[in-house]
């Protein structure tokens, strides 16, 4: 990064320079800099892959640069020198920064835990903890291994391994991973994988093989580098040698071949497809897009299928009051009012989510006291004289209802959370002195935008998107089928999300994976293009996706397809025109007699058409356009 800086410092001072008159030697001196700044880096790795017995466009690209200094056109060599060097330098910063988010990954678990002996607690290291011990998580601490409940009871959230948005009541005989939080109860957990096997040193490891098996992506004019490369220095040779042998001067055979490696050099190619893929990636960030490459813009219109996480991606990872169910005379104010005292001292989301839903309505929450938690069940309290409990639907069971038997309402209660569960959403139950007086539905809130994303991205691509989640298959369906995804595939682990998108990819499909958790870095790393969330993606999701939604406005993903599509065909334009350019002026230089100047203003000029052309997509109309057309696109 730092040599790349200082070459595009150096030759932005000597166009400075050049541009305001200063003297010649200054601005040849500065460019000459940059030249040695930023070019002995590619020209190095160029030389390795010579000796390796490659030939890749960085060292031509160098030499062409050299060439093109040596007969007077420093700037456009200096130009080209730039552009290797800072493509280079991010794609270096990329790779660093995402193998410093995995190696952070696994600070996830903390490094001790309390492990329970004969002699009482003993503080070990985690990655001691051998399969069989049992060791103790307190409330508010992280688990440090994949293990069993065999005692105690408490709410998990462990949103960090299945995306789930809501904590997950736990009690004996309940599988718990490493990395998770414990809430308000202490538990008693027996070691079932060692440290290293654990899920959340298993993500680590997927995100790390995806990045090693990915097959390595390029460019289109790289896929024909090595072809094209070997014959320009073949022909150049060619039109420098065989002259000679057919008894030309050496000074005539000389120019004609510097003019032919002038005109036949693909600077005019690399600029037909850079351009166009900047200038993209430059307008989807101004619109709140972050696309990491030209490479990854180039792919994007490639997709054929989008797969979605639902927690954080189509949802907003924040829980909602969707139903109100009242039994008895109670009204529904007066049901959430009582509800709301008591989940006010809270910490659980559910309970912010009731209160802020009879803030919405204008109630007034009274004071509550007794306030008490009972981890997996619920809270409870007085109000106004009288015990308010709210929970899980476990709380219709508890002895301390209806002691003299199952009540009608405690019936019917039970048959409201059967109603709301079947729905996908969850179900708290109300008790007013022991009796129930209420079922509640709570549902992780969509995103407004979600539907009308989800329909552009199925007419853009030519198939329904597929929803990945590893939230329960009730909830996934019903969200599922309110934005209008027909393919879901729910209960997934980590791993489980890697294996459903090779196996898209394995029908042929180019998947993009939409995501934000540390749960989808996996995913995303080994679809064909990842997508984060950036309002509430993890630190390991945004080094890993190729592409981030800065504003988490999912409409942007549509339009960022339609917009690479765009580019695409810009690129293709392009190509042909610098083709044809380059072919006239090789033809001419070897049939006919080419002079330099001609040669050079022909070269230079593909170069300035190619690239303004590119550069249209810098306009602001273009992202317009892009929107419009996310819905009109068909399948490439």
């Amino acid at each position: 990064m730092r040599w790349a800086a200082a070459a595009t410092a150096l030759f932005a001072l000597g166009l400075a320079a050049k541009l305001t008159g200063g003297p010649s030697w200054l601005w040849w001196s500065l460019l000459l800099a940059c030249y040695l700044t930023g070019g002995w880096e590619p020209g190095l790795d160029g030389l390795k892959a010579l000796r390796d017995k490659t030939l890749d466009v960085d060292l031509l690209m160098v030499v062409a640069a050299i060439g093109a200094a040596a007969i007077g056109q420093v700037v456009d060599g200096a130009l080209l020198i730039v552009i290797f060097a800072t493509s280079g330098a991010l794609e270096a910063l990329a790779t660093t920064r995402t193998e410093d988010s995995v190696r952070g990954l696994l600070t996830l678990a903390p490094d001790t835990a309390t492990l329970l002996t004969a002699d009482g607690e003993q503080t070990v290291a985690a990655a001691d903890l051998a399969v069989g011990d049992v060791i103790l998580v307190r409330p508010g601490d992280r688990i440090a291994a994949d293990g069993r409940v065999v005692d105690g009871a408490s709410e998990i959230d462990q949103a960090t391994i299945t995306g789930e948005p809501l904590p997950v009541d736990k009690t004996t005989g309940d599988d718990v991973f490493a990395g998770t939080l414990n809430g308000t109860g202490a538990l008693r957990v027996r070691v079932e994988r060692r440290a290293e096997d654990s899920v959340v040193a298993r993500i680590a490891a997927l995100v790390e093989e995806a990045g090693r098996t990915k097959a390595r992506t390029q460019l289109f004019i790289e896929k024909i580098e090595q072809r094209y490369s070997i014959a320009m220095v073949v022909a150049t040779l060619a039109v420098f040698v065989i002259p000679l042998i057919l008894g030309a001067a050496l000074r005539d055979s000389l120019l004609r071949a510097m003019t032919f490696m002038i005109v036949a050099s693909p600077c005019a190619v690399v600029l037909a497809t850079m351009p166009p893929l900047l200038a993209a990636i430059a307008n989807a960030g101004r619109h709140g897009v972050l696309v990491k490459s030209a490479v990854v813009m180039e792919q994007l219109g490639a997709t054929t299928r989008v797969a979605f996480d639902k927690t954080g991606t189509l949802t907003r990872g924040a829980p909602e009051l969707a139903e109100i169910h009242t039994l008895l005379d109670y009204s529904e104010d007066q049901v959430l009012r009582l509800a709301a005292a008591v989940e006010h001292p809270s910490e659980h989301p559910l309970a912010a989510a009731t209160v802020r839903a009879a803030r919405r309505r204008g109630l007034a929450i009274p004071a509550v006291i007794d306030f008490a938690a009972r981890p997996g069940r619920g809270v409870s309290g007085r109000v106004d004289g009288s015990v308010v409990r709210v929970g899980s639907p476990l709380v219709l069971t508890d002895d301390q209802t209806a002691p003299a038997g199952r009540s009608p309402q405690a019936s019917s209660a039970g048959d409201l959370v059967s109603i709301v569960q079947s729905r996908g959403r969850t179900a708290v139950v109300v008790l007013h002195d022991d009796e129930p007086i209420a079922v509640l539905g709570l549902t992780d809130q969509i995103r407004t935008e979600a539907a009308g994303a989800v329909a552009a991205l199925t007419e853009s691509t030519g198939s329904a998107p597929v929803l990945l989640t590893g939230d329960n298959h009730a909830t996934a369906t019903q969200l599922a089928r309110q934005v209008g995804i027909t393919e879901v595939r729910a209960e997934l682990l980590p791993h489980d999300k890697v294996a459903a998108v090779r196996a898209l990819e394995g029908d042929g499909a180019r998947v993009t994976m939409v995501g934000d958790g540390i749960n989808d870095a996996p995913a995303l790393a080994a679809a064909h293009v990842g997508i984060a969330m950036g309002g509430a993606g993890s630190d390991l999701t945004l080094q890993t996706a190729d592409a981030v939604v800065v504003r988490d406005d999912l409409t942007t993903i549509p339009a960022v397809l339609a917009l690479s599509r765009r580019a695409r065909r810009v690129v293709l334009a392009n190509l042909a025109i610098a083709g044809g350019f380059i072919g006239v002026l090789v033809v001419w230089d070897l049939v006919g007699h080419l002079p330099l100047p001609l040669g050079v203003l022909g070269h230079e000029g593909s170069t300035v058409i190619v690239g303004l052309n590119g550069l249209r997509l810098l306009r602001s109309s273009a992202w317009r356009r892009a929107m419009g057309q996310a819905q009109a696109d068909g399948p490439l």
